[in-house]
Order: structure tokens, then C-alpha cells, then sequence
């Protein structure tokens, strides 16, 4: 079966299109497409999406949908987070994208973007952890991060969503293309504030999935220490955001955000007590299996 999930977030708007794998490959992507719809911009004094947003979105959706029709998709999935459930109009962009494109949007809320992160991240490891072995999953978006803790086999055991992402940490603190020191101290502060109360259950191992952590995998490897952070924090501020999104093949938009991605990861880290691993899989990954499975 060929799905696809479109995934509606606070900086991109994403599709991914997937099949079972052959042999041990859980799934195999089929085509993929990324725009920075930057959803969270420009919003109005309540919170209300701009209608250029909205109609921006709505076009990428449509764009998208007819990519994953091409691609042999005989499902799909379209999902919104953050930036769409916090807002007032949500409503006005799930209509604009449906009169656009018949494309219906379904709003997730925290837990449900924290259960099917961890069965994306979980699902795609290339060595399946046991069934009892709890591990955590961060998934750091722009406008929402959520900490997960469960076992394959029972699921999400545990979560808690939080309203800061890249995006939002970014408007909130950072002025210039990349923080000084002082709006590194207030980003670090304002996350471990957000953090400060969290008392998660011991993991094993930990993953990192969202944007963020996938920019950083070109910068780190595979894992997210301490050490491999502040050195991919170093890179991202080494110069004019341009050049810097020229030299690491990213989106400038994505540069600028990055500072603000690594201080919750970092944090995230620190509060369960491990390193992060860059998963394979996330929101995304986990909506088509869920739909594969039936």
C-alpha cells in the first residue's frame, strides 16, 4: 500500500509518500517535497494566521496532493500542529485548503503528534529495540515541542507538549541573524523554565526527530551531545545566514531557527538524562504506518 502524509507545520509544509519496504526495510519513500510555508509569521494580534499564509498554504497543499497522486498514493493523510491549533481561523485555512485542493485537514493535538512521532521514530530504527525497552523521542518543531517515553509494545507511556519550537523561540528572543550572547542566555532560560518541572520516566535511549534535528544531523552525525551541538551552534553563526545556508546546503530561513532548535534539544537531553540519536523517522513516518496498518 502507497501512502502519503502531508504535514502542515509551523515552518514547512511537507509531504511524504511511502510504501512497505521489502525484506527488513519498514518503509520505502517514494517522493518527498518541502516548502517553507512559515505559517507562524506574520500573525495577527490574537494569533490569527494571515490570510496570504493561508493561501499560501493552501497552493502548497495542492501542489503536493497532485505530487502524491503522480507518485501512485492511494491514501492520504493531511495534518496540522502548532501553528494551526493554537490559531483562531484555523477553520479558515482547513476550508481554503479543502475548497483548493479537496484535501481535508485534520488538526492534532499535542498527545496525538507525541504518539505518532514515537511510532515514526520508533518504527523506522534499523535495530528494533525489545518490546519492554523504554526510550524517549523529542520532536522539536516551530511552534511546539513534545517529550514522549514508552516501549514498542505498549506505546506512549508518557508526554508532555510544550508551546516553544524553533519558530516561536526565535521571534521571541532572537533580533539579528543569529543570537548574541545575551539572547542565548534568555533562549537557554526561557526553555529550561519551560523544562523545569518535567519528571520523566528513565529511557534507555533517546531520539530526536522535526526539522531541527534532521538540519543538524549535516552539522553533528548521528548523535546530539553537548559537545556536537555548541560546535554546530559555532558553524551556524560563522557568518551572514546566506552564506552560511549556501555552505550547508539548508534553507536560510532553517539557519536562523537552528540556534533556537539546538538549545530545546539540548535541553530536552539534559532532562532525560541521555543523548539524542537523529531518528529516521517521524510525524510523518508514523501517520503512513498507521494507515498501512490498517
Amino acid at each position: 500500500m502507497r501512502c502519503a502524509c502531508i504535514d502542515i507545520g509551523s515552518n514547512t509544509t511537507r509531504l511524504l509518500v511511502a510504501e512497505h519496504g521489502p525484506g527488513e526495510v519498514v518503509l520505502r519513500d517514494v517522493a518527498a517535497d518541502r516548502a517553507f510555508t512559515r505559517l507562524a509569521a506574520d500573525r495577527g494580534a490574537d494569533g490569527s494566521l494571515s490570510p496570504e499564509r493561508i493561501v499560501l498554504v493552501a497552493e502548497v497543499v495542492a501542489t503536493q496532493a497532485t505530487l502524491a497522486r503522480e507518485a501512485g498514493a492511494t491514501a492520504l493523510r493531511a495534518v496540522a500542529t502548532a501553528a494551526v491549533r493554537d490559531a483562531p481561523n484555523a477553520d479558515a485555512l482547513c476550508a481554503a485548503v479543502l475548497a483548493r485542493s479537496g484535501v481535508v485537514v485534520e488538526v492534532i493535538d499535542g498527545d496525538e503528534e507525541a504518539r505518532l512521532a514515537f511510532a515514526g521514530a520508533t518504527g523506522l530504527l534499523g535495530t528494533p529495540p525489545g518490546p519492554d525497552e523504554r526510550l524517549g523521542v523529542v520532536d522539536v518543531g516551530g511552534g511546539s515541542t513534545e517529550l514522549v517515553c514508552g516501549t514498542t509494545r505498549d506505546g506512549v507511556g508518557w508526554s508532555r507538549s510544550f508551546r516553544i519550537g524553533s519558530g516561536v523561540l526565535t521571534e521571541r528572543h532572537v533580533r539579528g541573524a543569529c543570537p548574541s550572547a545575551a539572547e542565548l542566555a534568555a533562549l537557554r532560560a526561557d526553555v529550561a523554565q519551560a523544562f523545569s518541572a518535567l519528571d520523566p520516566p528513565a529511557v534507555r535511549a533517546a531520539h530526536a526527530v522535526g526539522g531541527s534535528a534532521t538540519s543538524l544531523g549535516r552539522l553533528t552525525g548521528g548523535e546530539l551531545h553537548p559537545a556536537s551541538l555548541d560546535r554546530a551552534l559555532e558553524a551556524l553563526c560563522s557568518g551572514p545566514v546566506a552564506v552560511v545556508a549556501e555552505r550547508l546546503g539548508l534553507h536560510p530561513d532553517r539557519v536562523r531557527m537552528l540556534p533556537a532548535g539546538i538549545v530545546v534539544l539540548g535541553e530536552a537531553a539534559r532532562a532525560l538524562g541521555v543523548p539524542l540519536r537523529i531518528a529516521s523517522g517521524g510525524l510523518r513516518e508514523g501517520v503512513i504506518l498507521a494507515m498501512a496498518s490498517g
